[in-house]
């Protein structure tokens, strides 16, 4: 079955805008414990930018001891510094006209050791509150998160089968995998690093314009240069993370067909076949990746670089503010800690808005699948239906252009076995997904007593409607668990029930636990038969009025085949029954078969009836005996 084709137009979660402000809307949920960790993140750098102004301090206490130490006593400064000049030494005498020294006094340990147990205290509390806010910030992020898996697994149990056939099962995977995962780690260093750098970024900018708004100036007169590279390197990097993660999502379609197809694949030798595919992919996933990590991880040089010309010319200016008496010593080093500090935010900033490009495009496509249409839920109203089918002049089709069906109608009265044959892609399978709502007609109306299907809400249709399909397909539990899975509300007296009027108690009785044996993901510890003896009997649990038979025994080896049939022919009963058939043996006990062709029924009888006109059905037997 081809898959509808994508729409072309620009869905709302990948327009640049609207990707940016709904990866930030998820932390909307946890606002509160954000505004908290903005708080404490704000004190905690706050504190920490106080830190080299305290250290200022402690230097000048030590540089006016070691040279106090070295100046006669008994003058002042000012005295001292007028025989400096005189004597020709003027950067000496600026050194110390730019102090608050004592003449002949030397280090004063008692203050230093004071100012140094300040700086002690400030760095461990901020310390302290930064550890508190990383330790908020991981309990949001864990709620947000498991908000957004509950939204996904909700969205999943909704969407319709035509939109997992337009996304492709190995994409939808990596979507709600990869990319939840990829938003996660982009959301914390969202909360956390760019949350402290950019708190960094404003409390050493105030404490450098406190010491000395012309240094200042000189230290940001590199930051245009900053702003111009980040800018430019987020344009570029965006469109290659958004190539990267679709390549991601190819990727693993590839590998969730090679590990599904695995004894297919194994049987006929191909696997050399699906190494080359998986490495063409591989090789289109890590060249976008490659153009994606290099655009971004230029930033960080780019910074450093900044940084450094800012440094260089911060000492510079700074040895001239010095010698000219209008800053001390201290306050030069605090300024060259604070020009170390300004670069270090703006380069992690720089570099965290490349990553975060990443996470958001990873977030646009978990948005675009969350945004994609629905089915309708509820409870469906089990009221008896007599189960007359059908299908009024019917087009469909699953690519525009290409219909499958056309102008196709059909009846199936109550109680009834209607089976449908005919070639490969003439639209048999196609019947069951418009009675089942997977999809909708484009012309004519599928009637269910007499109700458009459409005016029903899908529950409500698949609850009157029981499935057996040519795969049976289990979930990992008990053989209870999957055979009331066909109705939510079976007790266990229904089960066995079901088990015993379908011949599944004598299978089950050779077991161990009997029912309650416990089997692996779709069965895989039993035989086609087995299994499909237990969805047979999931279909009688939910006491359907319709039945559809997708070639329920085509995968069914000899020896179970007669349970098998034995237990169909207990389900038909009473019901009235779609049947499906790839293999004309076994529909000539249906009471009518239709023959489709090009989308249309081009025949209708009984099998003896459509033999004796020998016009297509007659062909299809004659053409499958001699391919036998």
């Amino acid at each position: 079955m081809s898959a509808r084709s994508r729409s072309t137009a620009t869905p709302r979660a990948l327009e640049p805008g609207s990707s940016t402000r709904r990866f930030l809307g998820l932390l909307r949920p946890v606002r509160g414990r954000f505004l908290a960790v903005v708080v404490l993140t704000a004190f905690g750098v706050g504190l920490t930018a106080i830190g080299p102004l305290v250290l200022a301090r402690a230097t000048d206490t030590l540089v006016n001891g070691l040279l106090g130490a070295q100046l006669p006593s008994g003058q002042s400064r000012e005295e001292v510094v007028a025989a400096l000049r005189a004597s020709g030494r003027e950067t000496l005498a600026g050194v110390v006209a730019s102090t608050d020294l004592v003449p002949g006094r030397g280090i004063d340990f008692g203050e230093l050791g004071r100012l140094l147990g300040v700086t002690v205290g400030i760095y461990s509390t901020a310390t302290l509150l930064q550890l508190v806010a990383v330790g908020q910030t991981n309990r949001a992020i864990h709620h947000v998160m498991l908000r957004l898996r509950v939204r996904v697994e909700r969205k999943l149990n909704r969407t319709p089968v035509a939109t997992v056939d337009t996304y492709g099962r190995g994409d939808l995977l990596s979507r709600v995998t990869n990319d939840v995962d990829n938003t996660t780690a982009s959301l914390t260093q969202a909360m956390g690093q760019l949350l402290t750098a950019c708190f960094t970024l404003i409390s050493v900018l105030v404490a450098m314009l406190y010491l000395s708004p012309l240094m200042t100036l000189v230290t940001l007169s590199t930051l245009p240069l900053a702003v111009w590279a980040t800018r430019a390197l987020v344009r570029r990097s965006q469109p290659r993370f958004v190539a990267q993660w679709k390549q991601m999502g190819a990727l693993s379609a590839t590998i969730e067909e090679s590990i599904s197809g695995h004894e297919v694949i194994s049987s006929f030798h191909s696997g050399q076949q699906h190494v080359a595919e998986l490495g063409e992919r591989n090789d289109r996933w890590a060249s976008e990746s490659v153009r994606a990590q290099v655009a971004s991880g230029l930033a960080m040089p780019l910074m450093t670089f900044v940084g450094n010309l800012s440094y260089v010319l911060v000492c510079v200016v700074g040895g001239l503010r010095v010698a000219s008496a209008t800053m001390t010593v201290g306050e030069i080093q605090a300024f060259v800690q604070y020009g170390r500090q300004i670069s270090s935010p703006i380069g992690q900033i720089s570099g965290l808005l490349n990553e975060l490009q990443s996470g958001i495009a990873s977030t646009a496509r978990v948005l675009e699948f969350l945004d994609g249409p629905e089915e309708e839920t509820g409870v469906p109203e089990r009221r008896r239906l007599r189960g007359r089918v059908e299908f009024e002049h019917v087009d469909f089709g699953y690519e525009p252009g290409k219909p499958v069906l056309r102008d196709l109608s059909l009846v199936a009265e109550p109680g009834e076995t209607v089976a449908v044959v005919g070639p490969t892609g003439v639209g048999k399978t196609t019947l069951a997904h418009l009675l089942l709502r997977f999809y909708d007609v484009e012309r004519g109306r599928v009637l269910l007593d007499g109700h458009d299907v459409r005016e029903l809400a899908r529950a409500d249709v698949r609850s009157h409607i029981g499935v057996v399909l040519q795969d049976p397909w289990l979930f990992e539990g008990t053989i209870a668990e999957n055979v009331s899975y066909g109705r939510q509300d079976a007790h266990r007296s229904d089960v066995e029930r079901a088990a015993s009027r379908t011949g599944l108690d004598q299978f089950v009785a050779v077991l161990p636990h009997g029912l309650d044996t416990h089997i692996d993901a779709d069965g895989a510890n039993l035989s086609a038969g087995e299994r499909q003896l237990v969805t047979i009997t999931r279909a009688f649990v939910a006491e359907p009025e319709v039945l559809v038979l997708d070639e329920a025994t085509s995968a069914v080896d000899s020896r179970t085949t007669m349970h098998v049939q034995r237990a169909l022919a207990e389900l038909q009963r009473d019901r009235t029954c779609l049947v499906i058939a790839h293999r004309l043996a076994t529909v000539r006990q249906a009471d009518r078969i239709l023959v489709l062709d090009q989308g249309r029924v081009v025949e209708s009888g009984s099998h003896e009836e459509l033999l004796h006109r020998r016009g297509a059905y007659a062909e299809l037997q004659r053409t499958r005996l001699e391919a036998s």
